[in-house]
């Protein structure tokens, strides 16, 4: 059935359980009108023999009884299709027509012999027919008499026949009925999901500029929410990667071509840097960014790997790491004051990826501070949950409003700037350890904060 059309699958569902529904009435609907069927000749024998004891103790004598001439002349007429007679002493006196047998009555004599209650149900079979019957035992003229009332099966199994056939008809009406909406809400639902399906071959195809929204609120309208957020995603992802590539192709391109122009102005025999040393440090250095470079732009790709796996952490002092990465860059302008206030404070998480963090940000303070660099680590707590806030300030110029809208994009670099892809290397780093990181510009230069969780680091 997975291959036929989803409309069809949807219709032959609904075909399916209406037809097992009407399956199991046709063999349990009979079974339950019988039961109750019986259950309501019961009730109405008993019903008769109560009205038939009050009739006769009122409208007869027993001479009426006694007279040999009763059943031809008063013979009473059945209650609602019951038949009766009646017993008392060694009489036996048929109210209604006989149609019973001796055995019959033998049988009937035996139970009232063992009958304590003072009426009861019976039921049993007299010559391939069952009877449904009541043995009640009564006082009539001053004498205790048994009333055996009786009806044949034949009444309710007509009974059952006729209502289960109409019943039967009027389902059949209903299913039939019913299939025909289905063809239409099977359609209904399916609409929409095939128009999902072609949205999302377009996507394949890279089809992304056209937008898709369904007037919908239920599930399939959630559904074609989500595709248009993966739309808006990808299409943004695409114009990244083709900025990503832009930005690549022109760092890269320039050391080469440096390197390229002077290798072959030394091939020859021109030194553009007046001598062969100088001329080879120029290309040295282009070499030595060209290879930062592309280092930095393999980590990015390592990070982006790592962000769909896990990594193994271990907890570790984050102040002495700090501690340890400040002495190893501040020899790189030893005339700038550094201030260093750190709390102890362990953290759990890759200790490689925070000392690449750390110089990161150390190295954009030490870029572009004046004079002063500051550095805070301090514990606090919010909502229950503790955490460790990592501030770096420096007093220089603040960030303009428009880097610091995508400070931490892939290659937006400031005037200073180098490559553009540190920040973007350490936002990348601190969220995958689930932390915050933010820049501000203060009334005096500018500080950059980094939160980190704690509550995880005590396990």
């Amino acid at each position: 059935m997975k291959n036929y059309p989803l409309s069809i699958q949807i219709w032959m569902v609904f075909a399916l359980i209406t037809l097992c529904i009407s399956i199991l009435l046709v063999f349990v609907l009979p079974l339950t009108l019988r039961d109750f069927f019986t259950k309501e000749i019961y009730e109405t024998i008993e019903s008769a023999q109560d009205l038939l004891i009050n009739r006769i103790d009122r409208d007869y004598s027993e001479d009426d009884f006694s007279s040999d001439s009763f059943s031809e002349k008063k013979q009473i007429e059945n209650i609602r299709t019951v038949n009766h007679f009646m017993i008392y002493g060694n009489n036996t006196i048929f109210i209604t027509s006989p149609t019973i047998s001796i055995d019959f009555l033998s049988e009937v004599r035996e139970k009232i012999e063992t009958q304590n209650a003072s009426s009861q149900r019976y039921s049993g079979q007299i010559n391939s027919r069952k009877m449904f019957y009541v043995i009640s035992r009564g006082k009539i003229w001053d004498h205790d008499v048994y009333l055996v009332s009786y009806m044949w099966d034949s009444y309710r199994d007509d009974l059952v026949h006729t209502l289960f056939r109409r019943l039967v008809v009027v389902m059949t009406f209903i299913l039939l009925l019913s299939w025909i909406p289905a063809i239409f809400l099977s359609r209904y639902l399916s609409k929409p999901l095939v128009a999902l399906e072609r949205r999302v071959k377009k996507l394949a195809n890279h089809e992304w500029d056209e937008s898709f929204q369904l007037d919908r609120k239920d599930e399939i309208g959630e559904l074609g929410d989500s595709i248009e957020q993966l739309r808006n995603q990808l299409l943004k992802q695409d114009e990244s990667q083709q900025s990503f590539l832009q930005h690549v192709s022109h760092e890269l391109k320039t050391p080469v071509m440096v390197i390229r122009s002077y290798s072959q102005a030394i091939r020859d025999g021109i030194y553009p840097k007046g001598n062969l040393d100088c001329t080879l440090q120029v290309i040295d250095n282009e070499s030595e960014r060209l290879e930062k470079r592309i280092g930095n732009l393999l980590y990015l790709t390592k990070l982006d790997y790592l962000s769909l796996h896990n990594t193994s952490k271990e907890i570790f002092a984050l102040d002495e790491l700090i501690r340890e990465v400040v002495e190893r860059l501040r020899w790189r302008r030893n005339e700038l004051d550094w201030f260093v206030k750190l709390e102890p404070i362990k953290i759990k998480g890759d200790i490689e990826q925070w000392i690449v963090v750390l110089e990161n940000l150390l190295d954009n303070q030490i870029r572009y501070s004046n004079t002063k660099i500051s550095i805070f680590l301090t514990k606090s707590i919010e909502d229950d949950n503790e955490k460790a806030l990592l501030k770096l300030w420096n007093d220089g110029a603040p960030i303009e409003d428009k880097i610091m809208e995508r400070l931490f994009d892939k290659f937006n670099k400031g005037y200073k700037g180098q490559f553009g892809l540190g920040l973007a290397i350490v936002y990348r780093i601190v969220t995958l350890h689930d932390s915050k990181i933010w820049a501000k510009n203060e009334e005096e230069g500018v500080s950059f904060y980094v939160e980190i969780p704690l509550s995880e680091n005590k396990n």
